[in-house]
């Protein structure tokens, strides 16, 4: 399981960084690294999103007759579901292993991390979806890449300064010569 891994992130960390150059100008490496993935995975979660909406759910809403009758989940949001049941953990594996690799934090804290802002995230697309779709009445699919937007801004910020921060960044501290640590 540990050569595939080390296959899987070598391939990947190669493939995104020969690309790298053309955009060097533009923004460092992890911030790249972070655009690809990302990029990577919401393409991931809005087809998975267009295809459960469209041809798994038929654009109906799901009931659970026989477990739940009164328990009604709109197509937009089944779909949704289905979508992060997949971009979560490939999510999780891209940021810690492609775009954060220099954290030393435990992965057991950093999935509880990672968890706590996809969280957050999963609340702001349920409120999104909710809101353009049952509000506005916008088509499901545009309005999945418009929350899309709203949310990846939010998680970067969140990932970057919370869930993958590197130990010395940690709390405002500072490396000083000979490995003390001034605040």
């Amino acid at each position: 399981m540990q050569k595939i891994h080390h296959n899987v992130r070598s391939f990947l960390l190669s493939l995104i960084d020969i690309v790298y150059p053309l955009f060097r100008r533009m923004m460092p490496l992890q911030t790249f690294r972070y655009a690809a993935c990302g990029g990577f995975n919401t393409c991931l979660d809005i087809t998975l999103f267009f295809v459960s909406y469209n041809y798994i759910f038929k654009q109906k809403p799901i009931v659970f007759h026989s477990i739940f009758p009164h328990l009604i989940i709109s197509p937009h949001i089944a779909a949704f579901l289905v979508g992060f049941t997949v971009s979560f953990p490939s999510g999780f594996y891209l940021s810690r292993y492609v775009v954060f690799q220099e954290t030393s934090v435990k992965k057991s804290e950093q999935l509880l991390k990672y968890f706590s802002v996809v969280f957050i995230c999963l609340m702001l697309n349920y409120g999104f979806l909710k809101l353009f779709v049952d509000t506005f009445r916008w088509y499901p699919t545009p309005s999945k890449i418009l929350t899309t937007v709203f949310v990846v801004a939010f998680s970067y910020v969140a990932q970057k300064n919370f869930t993958f921060t590197p130990e010395g960044k940690k709390r405002g501290l500072k490396k000083v010569a000979r490995g003390k640590v001034k605040l």
